[in-house]
């Protein structure tokens, strides 16, 4: 008995344009990158005579980064920083007293990992803030997740909660993050 279906192929893959299919079963999957990447990642390779496991391999590779770099974006748009900083864009010779040295070292989150507290004080104007937020993004692209609040606006959410008799499922929602900052930009003690 002959059949028309190459038997090698699994069902659902010889009918149809092969690129159309492919489409479709990349949005299945969801694999936006290596759909996106697909076609350009194939003709380099074809040039450059790389052969099919290491074409897999460079969109397998594309899509991971693609993916963390989405995850990050997800974790710093839920801490919902009033600004994005970074440690680049503190001027460190602006403060000279700041121990440069301790601030890089919180940026690698080992005291998230510890349970340990961090509490920036100092006179307004000293770069709290920006160092707070700064921190917030580095735990966010070190996989953290992050909430971000000011100190008035934490003492609101208390009272409306304890008021709402929801008190207790806002300590949840609130100890479910691995980092809690809590600026008080109207003291200049945050």
């Amino acid at each position: 008995m002959s059949t028309t279906r190459d038997e090698t192929m699994p069902g659902g893959t010889t009918g149809g344009t092969p690129g159309i299919l492919l489409a479709h079963r990349l949005k299945q999957l969801k694999r936006p990158t290596v759909l996106r990447e697909y076609d350009k990642v194939a003709r380099e390779c074809a040039q450059g005579g790389i052969d099919h496991p290491r074409y897999l391999l460079r969109l397998v590779e594309l899509e991971l980064i693609d993916r963390e770099r989405r995850r990050v974006e997800r974790r710093i748009r839920s801490a919902r920083f009033p600004a994005v900083k970074s440690l680049d864009t503190f001027d460190f010779t602006a403060i000279p007293s700041l121990n440069k040295m301790l601030v890089l070292e919180l940026a690698r989150c080992g005291y998230i990992l510890g349970r340990e507290n961090v509490i920036a004080l100092g006179n307004s104007g000293t770069g709290k803030t920006h160092i707070a937020l700064a921190l917030g993004l580095a735990a966010c692209q070190k996989g953290f997740s992050v909430a971000f609040t000011t100190a008035a606006s934490l003492v609101n959410q208390l009272l409306e909660a304890r008021d709402e008799r929801r008190l207790l499922r806002l300590q949840r929602e609130l100890a479910c993050a691995k980092l809690l900052i809590v600026d008080d930009p109207s003291t200049g003690s945050g």
